[in-house]
């Protein structure tokens, strides 16, 4: 009973009007439903106090914080939206930065040279050419290349071009040319101008993964011998190849123009074919007899299934040069 009267003047303190007819549990719920809102009521202030308690013995600087926190949490219970605003990350102020083309990001000389060449204009071969080797940016001999878009699909057998062609004025490249045949090929191919010739001792080369040459010759014979360094000559462009006509029965004459400036050209994934016809400097009268050779064999790869347009675009630049337009030589 004592219990009860205890309960009963705590009750009356904290003005609730009870009777003798209520139980122990009954005041003790009342009692306590009384008392939550007001420990539930924790002022501004009240948590400026804590947070300064829970900071302890720290320095000023982290007192401050804690004082800064409060008022924050302060600020989101009344509703005040800049409390949020100010724990965004700070963004830097002022316009986005320009974006620079790509012929902003080249080197002075580049783009004083690329002034010589007129936006949008489409120039003529021999026009193209001359203007090539005067926007030569870099001060070796370079490699004047011609870029043929076609109109092809190279997943078609029939339009996945490649030939080659004749430079008549050569490529301008020292080309090193290996012959790998019978022994009584030996003497033919080294009077044409074979840089290597040989049989078991050109495979003791391949073990060793040598490759001094630029263009491999073999016989049809020694073809299968080959068959297991497919993957060290394929992915170079070494491996012979009948279309290319580095695998012939007469390895003298396959020399003679491999020697004389005979290329290769194939048209890529986004069927565009790529050849340098020659170096700066040629001159254009020489880099123009090599690229109607060049146009001449192209035309001849024409796909007879083909019925969209063969050429879609052509130009021509040298190997770190502004790219120039040219009319369409091969129609």
């Amino acid at each position: 009973m004592a219990k009860k009267a205890e309960l009963i003047e705590q009750a009356q303190k904290l003005g609730i009007e009870v009777s003798e007819k209520n139980t122990i549990a009954e005041l003790e719920e009342v009692i306590a439903g009384a008392a939550t809102p007001v420990a539930a009521e924790e002022t501004a202030e009240v948590k400026q106090e804590k947070a300064a308690a829970k900071a302890g013995k720290r320095s000023e600087k982290a007192l401050r914080e804690a004082e800064e926190k409060a008022e924050k949490e302060a600020r989101k219970a009344a509703g005040d939206t800049s409390a949020q605003s100010d724990e965004e990350p700070n963004r830097k102020k002022g316009p986005a930065p320009k974006v620079r083309s790509k012929l902003e990001r080249r080197g002075k000389n580049y783009r004083k040279l690329a002034e010589q060449v007129e936006a949008g204009k489409v120039y003529g071969l021999r026009e193209a050419l001359e203007l090539a080797t005067k926007t030569n940016p870099v001060k070796f001999d370079a490699s004047v290349e011609i870029h043929v878009r076609l109109g092809v699909d190279p997943r078609q057998a029939d339009q996945n071009i490649r030939s080659t062609v004749v430079l008549p004025n050569g490529s301008g490249k020292t080309v090193r040319v290996a012959v790998f045949a019978p022994e009584g090929d030996h003497a033919a191919a080294t009077k044409a101008g074979a840089d290597i010739v040989g049989d078991e001792t050109f495979i003791k080369q391949l073990d060793k993964e040598e490759l001094n040459f630029d263009v491999l010759i073999a016989t049809p014979q020694y073809m299968p011998k080959l068959g297991k360094y497919a993957r060290l000559l394929g992915p170079r462009g070494l491996m012979p190849n009948p279309k290319s006509g580095t695998v012939a029965t007469d390895v003298a004459k396959a020399v003679t123009e491999a020697k004389a400036g005979k290329v290769e050209y194939r048209v890529d994934k986004q069927a565009i074919v790529h050849l340098a016809v020659g170096k700066v400097s040629f001159g254009a009268d020489k880099l123009e007899q090599n690229a109607h050779a060049f146009f001449d064999s192209l035309q001849s790869q024409k796909p007879s299934s083909l019925k969209s347009a063969y050429v879609k675009s052509t130009s021509v630049s040298t190997t770190m040069g502004p790219g120039i337009k040219v009319e369409n030589v091969v129609n």
